[in-house]
């Protein structure tokens, strides 16, 4: 009991990969499972699904490319990443409701943007911890700041639900 109680003590530590590392997946998943699906540009030259598999598609190009260029790029202030997922958010929840993106390129480079920050954040995350907690805590620690994306993707998941049918219900769509 006493060990337990110690490592959740020590789990506080933790909440400086962890909470940033939550706020980007549950505002990635908002807007993967509740916005991709509204973010349709009739002068495009193909259709919805197609649309909605480019942007599924650029987001995990984007994921990939991040998670793969830790030892180039590293990211000290995960809190940044987190913040530019909410405006991602906010402008692609806008573009969702109010349709003022005039091509479908703006909306892509968005979505790759999306991508990298999730991925940035995700291969900054466990980077760091890996490097700044103490040896002995490492592999606790990754168990542990893994619970918070899990957390986020199950969270922005059900949230997306209510905003999809939100914006969906005021176009009667």
């Amino acid at each position: 009991f006493v060990q337990f109680l110690i490592r959740l003590l020590y789990t506080r530590k933790l909440l400086r990969y962890m909470i940033p590392l939550f706020i980007v997946y549950v505002f990635e998943y908002m807007i993967n499972q509740g916005l991709f699906e509204l973010l349709y540009y009739s002068n495009a030259c193909f259709d919805q699904s197609v649309q909605y598999r480019l942007y599924q598609m650029l987001y995990q190009v984007g994921v990939f490319v991040s998670r793969s260029s830790i030892l180039l790029f590293r990211i000290r202030y995960l809190w940044v990443m987190s913040f530019l997922q909410v405006c991602n958010f906010v402008l692609l929840y806008c573009e969702a409701e109010f349709q003022f993106i005039p091509f479908i390129l703006i909306t892509c480079c968005v979505v790759l943007f999306e991508g990298l920050l999730g991925g940035g954040t995700y291969g900054n995350a466990f980077y760091r911890v890996h490097n700044e907690v103490e040896k002995s805590r490492v592999e606790f620690s990754m168990g542990v700041v893994s619970l918070a994306d899990s957390f986020g993707i199950s969270v922005g998941g059900l949230i997306s639900i209510v905003i999809h049918n939100a914006i969906c219900g005021c176009h009667h769509v």
